[in-house]
C-alpha cells in the first residue's frame, strides 16, 4: 500500500485558496435570487394585454382578487388589487373570457412567477379597444396623423365623391343638404358597404378607385352611428393607411360627433356627422366660415395629434414611476399576509379533521370495550332501588307538605299581608325605606303604598 504524506501547512494553503476563489464568486441568497428576478420582469416586460378565461377565483376579506388566467394549453396566477379592482364594472366569474391590462411580477417568498392585473373587462368590448389602441399608437408612432401630411380641402370643389353605403341614412342626409346648400354641386356616389368582414376591403378599393378615376376634388368617407363593433371597419389599418396614400383630399365623417375611429385621425378632415361633411365641401355665402373651420380643424387635428404624444410620454413617465410606488410593496405584503391567512385556515380545518378523526377513533375503541352486560343488570338493580327511593321519596314529600301546611297556617296568622287584607297598608319611598313620619318626606317625593292587592305610586304635593 502506498501512502502519501503532504505537509500541513500544503493542506492549509489549498483550503485558503479554495475558500478565496469561492468568495470572489458572485453567491446569491433564494432572496436575493427572487428580488432581482422579479425586478428583471418588471422592468423588461412593461405591460401586457392578455386574454385568458378565469379559474380559481377568490376574493377574501383585503378586498384584493386573486385568480388563474389559462387557456388550452397553459396557465398563469393572478392577482389584482382592490386600488385597480374598484374600477372593475362586473364581477369576475369562473369560466369568463377577460382581457386584462397587467404587468409581469414575481411572488418572492413562494418563487411564483405571476401578473398583477391593473384593469380588467369582457373579452368582447375589450378586445376591440385594445386592438382599437394599439393601432392607434402604431400609426401615430409611424406620423400617419402628422398634420403636415393633411391636403387642404378645396375651397371651391368642382365635384364631390361619397364613399358610404347607397341604402344608408348617412348617403340621404349628405345628398339632402348639398341640394339645400348647392343644388349645382356634381356629386359621384361609391357605394360600398360599411358594416361587416368585407367592408374594409370594399371601402378602401372605393377610396383607390376613385384615386385612380381623379374625377373628384373632394372625398367624403363616412357612415352613420352605431356601436364600437358597427364601425370596426373604419378602424381597418387597410383602410387607414389606404386613406393616407389618398392624393384626393378625404373629409372623414363616421357616426355621430361622439364617435372616433381611426379614420378620423388619417383623414385630412374629421367632420362630426356626414351632414357636416356636406357643409364642409358645399358652397354657401359663409365659405368664409367654411375656411375658418378648416384652420380650426387643422388647429385641432394638431392638437390632438400633440395630446396624443404627450399621452404617450406621460404614460411611460407613470409607468416608471409607478414602478417606485411603495403601494407595490404593500400589495406584495398584503398577498402574503393574505396567503398566511388562507394556510391558517387550512391548518385549522386539517387540526379539526384531524381531532374528529381521533374522537371517532377513540369511540369506536371505547364501544368496542364497552360492558354492556354489567351495564344492563346495573341499569336494572338502578330502576329497583330508583323505585325505592321515589317511593320513599313520596312519603317524605306527603309529610313535609302536611308540616309545610300547619306552618303557612301559623305564619299566616301573624303575616303583614293579613294585616293588609283587613284594610292596613304599607308606605315606602322611592329608596324603599318604611315611612313611618310625616316628617320623613318633603314635597315633591315619590311615595309608594303597598296594599294588598297591589301598590300605588304618589307624589307629595302638600
Amino acid at each position: 500500500m502506498l501512502c502519501i504524506i503532504l505537509p500541513l501547512t500544503s493542506i492549509l494553503t489549498s483550503w485558503e485558496s479554495a475558500l478565496s476563489s469561492l468568495a470572489n464568486q458572485n453567491i446569491y441568497t433564494v432572496s436575493r435570487l427572487n428580488a432581482e428576478v422579479r425586478l428583471l420582469l418588471e422592468n423588461e416586460m412593461g405591460i401586457v394585454w392578455l386574454l385568458g378565461e378565469i379559474s380559481n377565483f377568490s376574493a377574501p376579506v383585503s378586498g384584493h382578487w386573486y385568480l388563474t388566467l389559462k387557456d388550452s394549453r397553459a396557465q398563469v396566477k393572478a392577482a389584482m388589487f382592490k386600488g385597480s379592482n374598484r374600477f372593475v364594472q362586473f364581477r369576475p366569474q369562473n369560466g369568463q373570457q377577460v382581457l386584462v391590462k397587467a404587468r409581469l411580477s414575481l411572488y418572492e417568498p413562494r418563487g411564483d412567477y405571476q401578473i398583477i392585473i391593473e384593469s380588467m373587462q369582457p373579452e368582447g368590448d375589450g378586445r376591440l379597444q385594445q386592438e382599437f389602441e394599439k393601432l392607434k399608437m402604431q400609426l401615430a408612432a409611424e406620423g400617419l396623423f402628422a398634420q403636415t401630411l393633411k391636403h387642404p380641402l378645396p375651397e371651391h370643389p368642382k365635384r364631390v365623391g361619397i364613399i358610404t353605403s347607397k341604402t344608408g341614412a348617412a348617403l340621404h342626409d349628405i345628398l339632402n343638404v348639398l341640394k339645400r346648400r348647392d343644388p349645382s354641386l356634381p356629386v359621384i356616389i361609391y357605394p360600398t358597404m360599411v358594416q361587416g368582414d368585407e367592408a374594409a376591403i370594399q371601402i378602401a378599393q372605393a377610396i383607390g378607385r376613385a384615386n385612380s378615376r381623379n374625377e373628384c376634388d373632394v372625398l367624403i368617407v363616412g357612415r352613420g352611428g352605431g356601436s364600437l363593433e358597427d364601425l370596426w371597419c373604419f378602424n381597418n389599418e387597410i383602410v387607414a393607411r389606404t386613406i393616407a396614400a389618398s392624393q384626393i383630399p378625404i373629409i372623414s365623417a363616421v357616426g355621430h360627433e361622439v364617435d372616433v375611429t381611426i379614420a378620423d385621425f388619417v383623414a385630412d378632415v374629421r367632420a362630426p356627422t356626414p351632414s357636416a361633411a356636406a357643409e364642409l365641401v358645399s358652397r354657401d355665402n359663409s365659405h368664409k366660415m367654411q375656411a375658418f373651420f378648416n384652420a380650426q380643424q387643422k388647429l385641432v387635428n394638431s392638437w390632438r395629434y400633440y395630446l396624443s404624444q404627450q399621452k404617450t410620454q406621460l404614460t411611460q413617465l407613470n409607468y416608471r414611476l409607478d414602478k417606485q410606488h411603495p403601494m407595490y410593496r404593500l400589495e406584495r405584503q398584503q398577498q402574503r399576509l393574505d396567503e398566511r391567512e388562507m394556510r391558517l385556515k387550512q391548518a385549522i380545518l386539517k387540526r379539526c379533521q384531524q381531532t374528529r378523526q381521533h374522537l371517532a377513533r377513540q369511540e369506536y375503541r371505547l364501544q368496542l370495550q364497552s360492558p354492556v352486560k354489567r351495564l344492563t343488570q346495573q341499569r336494572h338493580q338502578l330502576a329497583i332501588t330508583e323505585q325505592k327511593l321515589l317511593e320513599a321519596m313520596q312519603r317524605s314529600l306527603l309529610k313535609k307538605r302536611y308540616q309545610f301546611g300547619m306552618l303557612a297556617e301559623k305564619l299566616d296568622t301573624v303575616s303583614p299581608l293579613s294585616t293588609l287584607s283587613r284594610g292596613y297598608s304599607i308606605t315606602q319611598n322611592a329608596q324603599g325605606k318604611v315611612v313611618r313620619s310625616a316628617q320623613e318626606v318633603n314635597v315633591g317625593d315619590t311615595l309608594i303604598t303597598r296594599l294588598a292587592d297591589g301598590e300605588i305610586h304618589s307624589t307629595i304635593d302638600q
